[in-house]
Order: C-alpha cells, then sequence, then structure tokens
C-alpha cells in the first residue's frame, strides 16, 4: 500500500505538486474554491459525516473524541463503504492517496479520522 496524505484545499501549491490519486472528501465544496482550481479525481462526499454530525462538531476541539466515534459508527454503517474500500484498495497499490479537506483545524477534522479508518482498513 502506498502513502495516504492529508493536504487542505485552500493549499493549492501543495495539491498541485504532490503525485497521487486526489479525494475532495468533504460533503460541502470548500468555501472560496472554484472547481476549476482543484485538482481532484474523486468527490468522496458519500463517506463524509451526515450533515447532523458535522454540524453537532462545528469543529469544536472538546467534542472531537464524540465526533470521531460517531462519524466511525457512520462509516462503518455505510452502505457504500465495501465499494469504496475495494476500489480505494486497488488505487492504493500503485499510487499515494490525497486527502482532500477545507477544515482549518489540521488535527481535529473528518480527513484525519478518514485517513485513520483507511490505513487499518485497506486490503495490502
Amino acid at each position: 500500500m502506498k502513502k495516504i496524505h492529508l493536504i487542505r484545499a485552500y493549499d493549492q501549491q501543495k495539491l498541485r505538486n504532490t503525485k497521487g490519486y486526489k479525494i475532495l472528501v468533504d460533503r460541502l465544496w470548500p468555501r472560496g474554491v472554484s472547481k476549476a482550481d482543484l485538482p481532484y479525481e474523486w468527490w468522496l462526499k458519500e463517506l463524509a459525516p451526515s450533515h447532523d454530525l458535522r454540524s453537532w462538531f462545528n469543529h469544536q476541539d472538546d467534542r472531537y473524541d464524540k465526533f470521531k466515534e460517531q462519524y466511525l459508527a457512520e462509516i462503518t454503517s455505510n452502505p457504500y463503504r465495501p465499494a469504496i474500500l475495494a476500489f480505494l484498495t486497488i488505487v492504493s497499490q500503485t499510487q499515494d492517496l490525497i486527502l482532500i479537506y477545507g477544515a482549518k483545524n489540521q488535527e481535529h477534522n473528518q480527513a484525519v479520522v478518514l485517513k485513520e479508518w483507511l490505513e487499518k482498513s485497506l486490503i495490502h
């Protein structure tokens, strides 16, 4: 398996200079970024946190542990999970995965949770 990287949607230079399969992992499009300016192959909003969970979390650090727990439960029960995991397993054999997110907080966001889950779940 290749590496999984996290890059903010607003770091255009880093996105353009990093090679790999680029996946936007937010449910909503990043504010102020045009679709033409964001280099991505897949907008994976199907596995993003639900609207209710995202709204409740509201990027509050003190809610992160509960958010992570609930988001992992959402991923586990997501009907698209097996197909997404199978596809990303194939892609990750030959390319790094670049998870693109919009959150300002680089330590406590859904992309961090998704990255950890993928690292444990991808079939080597």
